[in-house]
C-alpha cells in the first residue's frame, strides 16, 4: 500500500464528524506523522506494524480509526488494547474516552492488577466496546470466562518491546491465540527485537510497516524543569511559582478551551493580569490580545495548543505546562514560544505521578534531562511578599504629593496620642482588606515508611500494630514472600518483577531482592500489602505457572535450614529421648500407681451397679 498524500487536517483523513469535534475540543489541529500514516490504513482494516517511540501521538493514531469502525449499537467487546503497565492502561483508556466524547453510549473499560475483580466483572457483563488492559489481568478474565473475545474486531499491542522486557511476551502470545482469526492487529514498538519480529510474522497478515522518528528540536537557551504534582492544589502551586519566579510574561498551556477561561479568571482574582486565548475567539480579538501581551498590559496568557500556534512574542520568558501535553511533539511546540531572539527561556512542566511515562518520552525526544524542581516554600513566598510590600512603600514615597495625607495623619496623632508607627500599621492593614499578606505555615504531613529501595514513599500503608520484623536483615519497610516458581520453570528475575509490578501496581524500584531457587523463589516487597492485592498476586501466572504467593514465617526469615541446623535439631531430639534414670523410673511408676488408685473407685462403682441390675 502506498503512503497517503500529505494532508493539513484530520478532516482529510476520513474520520467521522463526532471524532473531529472531539479533536477540536482537546486542541488537536493537524495530525502528527504517525497519525498521518497510520489512520487511513487502520480505517480500511489493514494490519499495521508501527515503529514509533512514546510521545509521537500513536495513541490517537490507533484509537481514532478503531473508534470510527466500532458498532455502537452492539454492546460487546470489539477492541482489545494490551499495555505493559497499569499507568499506561489508564492513560490509553482515558484517551479513548476523550476521543469518543461525542459518541453516544460508548463504553471503555481499563482492567489491571491491584483493582477489585468485582467491579471489572460487572462492567464486562453490562457490555463494553473497548477494553484496555495489562496481560496478566486480561488472561485472568479470559480464564474465568468473564471476558469473551469471540467477536473481537481489533487487537492493539501498545509498547510491545516494553512488554517483552517485563516478561509478558508469553502471556501476550497466549492472549493472541484466543482471538478470532479474522481480527485486525496493530502492533506498536519503539524498538524491534527478534521476538517482536517473530510475533509480527506469525500473527499479522500483510502488515503495513511504518517507521517514525521523534523530533529532537529544542533550543539550548531553554531551561526545562518539572514539578511532580503532590497533594497541593495545582493552582496554589502555580501561584507560588509565579510569586517567586522573576518573569516578564508567561504563556500558560492547558488542554481545553473551558480551562483557559476558568484558569484566567482565577488568576485575575488573585491579582494577576491574566487573559484566556482559545480557538473560539474571533481573529480580531486574538490579534488584540497578542498586541496587549507585547505592550505589557497583559502578563499571563492562558492558551490551548491550537490558539498558541504561530504565537511569536519575544517578551515571553516562561512557558508553563499546567496540563501535560498529549505527546512529546506538542511539548516541543509549546516550549518553543520562549527563549527567542537569543534570550534565555524557562519551561516548567506539571507532572502527575501517572504521567511520568510522558515525562520520560519528552526527555527522550528532546535528548535533554528535565530537572525536578522544588516548590517554593511558605517562607520563600512570604519573604517575597514582604519585599514587594516594602517596595510599594518606597515607590509611593518617591512619587511625592503626600502633603495633604501627612497633615491628616499628624492631626490624628495629636488627637488620639498614637505613635506614627501604629498609624502606619493600621493603614497597612486597612489597605490589605481581609486578605492576609502572608501564607499560613505549612502543616507537616505524617511520615510514612520508605520502600526497600529508599526511593520515595512505600506504596502500601502498614496494617495493624506490633507486627514483628523478620529476623533476617531486610530493608526498612520490606517483607519477605515466597512464590512457587523457580529455575525449574525457566523463570528470570525480569519475569517476576514485571508480573508483580503490574498486578500490585508497584514501581519496579519498590521491589526488593529476589532469590530464585529450583522450585520456588523468595522476593522482598513493601510490608502492609492490602489483602486484595495479596489475593490477586496468588492467582498471577508466569510462564504457565501460578505464583501462589505466601508470606514467609517471621521466625525463619526466609532461610532454608542449613545441614548443621538440621543436624543440631536431630541431636536435640535424640538427647530428649535418652534412657531414664532409676529415680525417674520410680517417679513414673509412682505417678502411674496414683492414677490407677483414682480410677479404681469409679471402676468398683460401675461393677456394683452392673451386679445390682
Amino acid at each position: 500500500m502506498s503512503k497517503p498524500e500529505p494532508v493539513s487536517s484530520f478532516q482529510s483523513l476520513g474520520l467521522p464528524s463526532e471524532l473531529i469535534q472531539a479533536l477540536e475540543d482537546v486542541g488537536y489541529e493537524t495530525p502528527s506523522p504517525i497519525q498521518l500514516e497510520a489512520i487511513p490504513p487502520l480505517l480500511e482494516g489493514t494490519d499495521l506494524l508501527g515503529h514509533a517511540p512514546t510521545g509521537t501521538g500513536k495513541t490517537a493514531a490507533f484509537a481514532l480509526p478503531l473508534l470510527a469502525n466500532i458498532d455502537l449499537d452492539s454492546r460487546y467487546q470489539q477492541v482489545l488494547v494490551l499495555t505493559p503497565t497499569r499507568e499506561l492502561t489508564i492513560q490509553v483508556a482515558e484517551a479513548f474516552q476523550r476521543y469518543a466524547n461525542h459518541l453516544k453510549d460508548f463504553h471503555v473499560l481499563p482492567v489491571y492488577g491491584g483493582q477489585e475483580y468485582s467491579g471489572q466483572i460487572r462492567a464486562l457483563r453490562r457490555g463494553v466496546h473497548v477494553v484496555v488492559g495489562t496481560p496478566g489481568r486480561v488472561m485472568d478474565h479470559i480464564r474465568k470466562g468473564t471476558m469473551k473475545l469471540d467477536k473481537l474486531r481489533a487487537l492493539v499491542l501498545d509498547e510491545a518491546d516494553e512488554m517483552l522486557r517485563m516478561g509478558f511476551i508469553d502471556d501476550v502470545e497466549w492472549i493472541m491465540e484466543q482471538t478470532p482469526e479474522n481480527r485486525q492487529i496493530a502492533l506498536f514498538s519503539a524498538t524491534m527485537p527478534k521476538q517482536i519480529q517473530k510475533i509480527t510474522k506469525r500473527y499479522l497478515k500483510d502488515p503495513l510497516n511504518i517507521a517514525i522518528k521523534a523530533k529532537t528540536a529544542t533550543a539550548e537557551s531553554i531551561s526545562q524543569r518539572y514539578w511532580l504534582v503532590s497533594n497541593l492544589h495545582k493552582l496554589d502551586a502555580l501561584t507560588r511559582i509565579l510569586e517567586v519566579e522573576p518573569f516578564d510574561a508567561v504563556l500558560l498551556f492547558v488542554r481545553t478551551k473551558i480551562a483557559t477561561t476558568e484558569l484566567a479568571e482565577r488568576l485575575a482574582a488573585r491579582g494577576y493580569a491574566a487573559e484566556a486565548l482559545n480557538g473560539d475567539m474571533p481573529q480580531k480579538n486574538r490579534e488584540q490580545m497578542v498586541a496587549r501581551l507585547k505592550k505589557g498590559s497583559i502578563d499571563i496568557l492562558v492558551a490551548t495548543d491550537v490558539a498558541a500556534r504561530g504565537l511569536d512574542v519575544d517578551r515571553i520568558s516562561h512557558v508553563i505546562n499546567y496540563d501535560i501535553p498529549y505527546d512529546a511533539e506538542a511539548y516541543i511546540h509549546r516550549i518553543g514560544r520562549t527563549g527567542r531572539a537569543g534570550r534565555k527561556g524557562e519551561a516548567i512542566l506539571f507532572v502527575a505521578p501517572r504521567e511520568k511515562r510522558m515525562l520520560a518520552a519528552i526527555e527522550k525526544a528532546t535528548r535533554k534531562k528535565v530537572e525536578a524542581m522544588t516548590l517554593p516554600s511558605t517562607e520563600m513566598v512570604n519573604s517575597q511578599r514582604i519585599s514587594r510590600f516594602k517596595q510599594t512603600i518606597t515607590d509611593t514615597l518617591a512619587g511625592g504629593s503626600l502633603e495633604f495625607m501627612q497633615g491628616i495623619l499628624e492631626s490624628y496623632e495629636l488627637e488620639h496620642d498614637v505613635s506614627p508607627i501604629e498609624i502606619a500599621a493600621a493603614l497597612a492593614k486597612l489597605s490589605m482588606g481581609e486578605k492576609s499578606l502572608l501564607l499560613e505555615p505549612e502543616k507537616k504531613a505524617p511520615r510514612e515508611r520508605k520502600g526497600g529501595s529508599g526511593k520515595g514513599e512505600a506504596p502500601f500503608r502498614r496494617e495493624g500494630k506490633g507486627k514483628a520484623r523478620p529476623e533476617k536483615k531486610l530493608a526498612e519497610g520490606m517483607e519477605r514472600f515466597r512464590i512457587e516458581i523457580g529455575h525449574d520453570h525457566e523463570v528470570q528475575p525480569g519475569n517476576i518483577v514485571g508480573a508483580i509490578a503490574n498486578e500490585a501496581g508497584l514501581d519496579a524500584e519498590h521491589i526488593g531482592h529476589i532469590d530464585i531457587r529450583d522450585k520456588f523463589s523468595f522476593i522482598e516487597l513493601p510490608e502492609g500489602m492490602p489483602r486484595a492485592v495479596f489475593n490477586d498476586l496468588q492467582k498471577v501466572w508466569i510462564g504457565g505457572q501460578k505464583l501462589k504467593i505466601s508470606r514467609v514465617a517471621v521466625s525463619d526469615g526466609g532461610k532454608t535450614p542449613s545441614r548443621k541446623a538440621v543436624s543440631d535439631k536431630k541431636a536435640s531430639v535424640k538427647k530428649s529421648r535418652k534412657p531414664a534414670t532409676g529415680e525417674q523410673k520410680r517417679k513414673k511408676k509412682s505417678n502411674s500407681s496414683d492414677k490407677d488408685k483414682k480410677r479404681k473407685p469409679r471402676k468398683k462403682s460401675s461393677v456394683g451397679n452392673d451386679s445390682a441390675s
